[in-house]
């Protein structure tokens, strides 16, 4: 039997994906979570692992390095990867959203003349001030794109948010919501016909673990 491939996002999304699959019944090799190898084995070799930077993931899977991968769905929207996307994990929860000085609130942005906009996201950033019918100067940041308006590089933001903590800290406020991101299971388009069955078998696997935790949250909710 063939070895499916999965790229896994190096960091909390992929020791949460772990925690599912171990809780699935899957094992791993003492060590090859805790150590340094970047491609590794499930004990029973139905599973190969690959872990990527984040926003490599989608390339591994949509170029066939990888069968299937689990990304952050900003990182696949903003990269508008041809990827099949059969289940939303429930996990990895965080916001796109534009912010800025609590002066811009209220503002109709569409009157602010020469708007800069700093983002890690340009694609979607774009994507959205297009369809708001608004005209802003996009400035590509890697980084620390909180720092922009307090040094004048630009009037407002659009970064990933998980609890606000962040722009809070830093005098901003939240002015609007582009993405409601998590983590989602992608299939290379090939691989989805090659490997039907197994694939199916293993997203069926996981939707079931991913409507357990979802009950059992639900439970903790009630009481």
């Amino acid at each position: 039997m063939d070895t499916l491939t999965i790229a896994l996002p190096k960091g909390r999304l992929q020791d949460q994906v772990m925690d599912m699959l171990t809780w699935l019944g899957y094992q791993f090799p003492l060590g090859a979570l805790a150590g340094r190898k970047l491609i590794f084995n499930d004990q029973s070799d139905t599973l190969r692992f690959i872990l990527a930077k984040p926003v490599d993931v989608p390339t591994y899977v949509e170029y066939g390095a990888s069968d299937l991968g689990v990304v952050g769905l900003d990182v696949l929207r903003e990269g508008k990867r041809d990827l099949l996307e059969p289940l939303r994990l429930g996990f990895g929860r965080c916001r796109l959203v534009l912010a800025g000085p609590p002066e811009v609130q209220g503002r109709n942005l569409r009157l602010m003349p020469h708007l800069r906009v700093a983002t890690k996201y340009p694609n979607l950033t774009l994507d959205y001030f297009n369809q708001q019918g608004i005209s802003a100067e996009i400035i590509p940041l890697s980084g620390s794109v909180e720092l922009a308006p307090g040094v004048g590089l630009a009037e407002v933001l659009v970064d990933l948010v998980e609890t606000g903590i962040t722009l809070r800290d830093n005098g901003l406020v939240e002015l609007d919501t582009l993405l409601e991101s998590e983590a989602v299971l992608v299939v290379n388009r090939a691989s989805h016909k090659l490997h039907l069955e197994r694939i199916q078998a293993l997203v069926n696997q996981l939707s079931s673990a991913v409507a357990q935790r979802n009950a059992g949250e639900q439970a903790d909710d009630n009481t």
